[in-house]
């Protein structure tokens, strides 16, 4: 009987899952995993690769368990990630040589500093569509290469190998045979020219780091290698590979230009296609490669806010104040709604479009009578505030964002479960927002592509089709209040910059 099942590996930043989906991409079976979190320093972020690697293989074997099924009936596995998050290892026995580096990490803001200083904005701007700084693996790998005793001279001699936690999954499930990884995650390096679709040796010689240890650089939709067969009970072929941002943007079906998606998880990510041109942004939104299919590329322009979920994990374990995340939505809309409270939630800096990584969190307007509500609006609302600027920063760099597309977000993660929150972020934006039947679409664009590669699901434009929307919200805010609230926000803000 032929294999009609996809095996979704999704990898996150606190967590691990693993979620099985059927021909039609419903979902049968999951399993997810939370793993530590580690903070050695002020700013620095880790994870012990062997907690990713442990947890992701834990979850795919419970949802194959759960299910039923084996590694024949397996047509491929689609494998999504954290972005940016760096690793280095050992070729010959595949440990690492260090933690991982979170795509949070700050300990190379001074070397980005330094970087930005010398001149040297413009020809990664140009190349990488990506601005300078500690968010991406390039400097990343140099501190790597630098700090750990021996690593350079091992990286030069080709006994290192380095990648993103996709490739590093790969080579594990792969036993070692394959280094590779696919072109969105090499997008987000800060070391691949994105217009080109290769390995930028001015970039590289600029951060000394050597070509040696880079991996091999394929389309999203590929066959990368096949499962080591003791992992499984029998080998499954890797089929997809897409950063969790563009899986998800595959996931929602974004596949016209001008569509536009955000991601609301630890962190809220929006894309918005651009179609087949690499658009250069003029505020201080990043390039990028949306998905690479059949030699093809596709490009994005990206909105990065670092704090989104992680600022409702704050209410819970750093102030006490809610037990779990849907308690804010209950909170919020119980907020006293004569209060105006902003939380610029700069605990690791602010991402896009502002790039301040030295800015940090604040709270305004607090009174005698602000309480656990208003702290829980105020947070919720940051994320749709956030939102608000990167929309309009897309829509100021590319105006062919007004056609079609702009008239509607669509939005998926954890916290679009929440319907005061969704309500608000319409509110906000005054534009509907869209929320879908399935909301792991980032787990379903790794599915996907599996599929695809597989031959078990249609060509995009088809997949498009079979997108479906669970609940639409329209904005429903007075205009002279969106405006009103927005200027605090923006105040808020302007207080909040480092350079304020």
């Amino acid at each position: 009987m032929a294999a009609r099942h996809l095996l979704a590996i999704d990898q996150g930043t606190t967590s691990s899952r693993a979620i099985l989906f059927d021909a039609s991409l419903a979902p049968v079976a999951s399993a997810q995993r939370e793993f530590p979190q580690h903070f050695p320093a002020s700013g620095w972020v880790e994870h012990e690769p062997e907690d990713i690697w442990d947890t992701v293989l834990e979850t795919a074997r419970e949802a194959l368990a759960k299910a039923g099924l084996g590694a024949r009936d397996i047509a491929g596995i689609g494998i999504t990630n954290q972005r940016e998050t760096t690793l280095i290892w050992d070729r010959q026995t595949g440990r690492a040589i260090h933690r991982a580096i979170v795509w949070q990490d700050r300990r190379t803001a001074e070397a980005c500093a330094q970087l930005v200083a010398a001149g040297h904005e413009e020809l990664v701007a140009s190349r990488t569509g990506l601005r300078i700084d500690p968010y991406f693996s390039g400097t990343k790998i140099a501190w790597l290469l630098d700090n750990v005793p021996g690593a350079r001279r091992r990286a030069e001699a080709g006994e290192l190998a380095f990648g993103t936690v996709d490739s590093f999954l790969l080579w594990r499930l792969t036993g070692g045979a394959v280094h590779a990884t696919d072109a969105t995650n090499a997008a987000r390096t800060m070391l691949f020219d994105i217009g080109r679709g290769v390995w930028d040796k001015d970039l590289l010689a600029l951060l000394d780091i050597p070509e040696a240890i880079l991996p091999e650089v394929r389309d999203c939709a590929a066959h990368f290698g096949d499962t080591a067969p003791e992992l499984f009970g029998g080998p499954i072929a890797v089929r997809g590979i897409a950063g969790d941002q563009q899986a998800a943007t595959i996931g929602q079906a974004c596949f016209d230009p001008g569509m536009v998606k955000s991601t609301y998880g630890t962190g809220c990510f929006a894309l918005l296609n651009t179609g087949d041109t690499p658009v250069r942004s003029r505020n201080r939104l990043l390039g990028t490669i949306a998905y690479q299919l059949g030699g093809k590329r596709s490009y994005a322009l990206e909105g990065s806010i670092f704090i989104a979920g992680a600022a409702v994990q704050w209410l819970r374990d750093g102030l006490g104040i809610i037990e779990k995340a849907s308690d804010t939505g209950p909170l919020a809309e119980a907020a006293d709604p004569a209060q105006d409270v902003y939380l610029v939630p700069a605990f690791v800096g602010l991402g896009a479009p502002h790039w301040d990584a030295n800015a940090r969190g604040a709270l305004f307007g607090l009174t005698r009578g602000t309480g656990p509500r208003e702290f829980a609006r105020a947070t919720l609302e940051s994320v749709c505030y956030q939102t608000l600027d990167l929309i309009e920063a897309m829509h100021a760099d590319w105006p062919e964002a007004g056609q079609g597309g702009r008239s509607v977000l669509r939005v998926d993660g954890g916290m679009v479960a929440s319907d005061w929150t969704m309500q608000r972020l319409a509110d906000i934006l005054d534009l509907p927002v869209d929320r879908p039947t399935v909301l792991e679409t980032t787990a379903l664009g790794a599915a996907y592509l599996a599929g695809l590669d597989a031959g078990l699901l249609p060509e995009p434009d088809r997949f498009a089709d079979l997108w479906r929307l669970e609940r639409r919200f329209l904005p429903a805010m007075a205009a002279s209040q969106r405006t009103r609230k927005v200027a605090g926000w923006r105040d808020a803000v302007r207080r909040t910059l480092s350079d304020a």
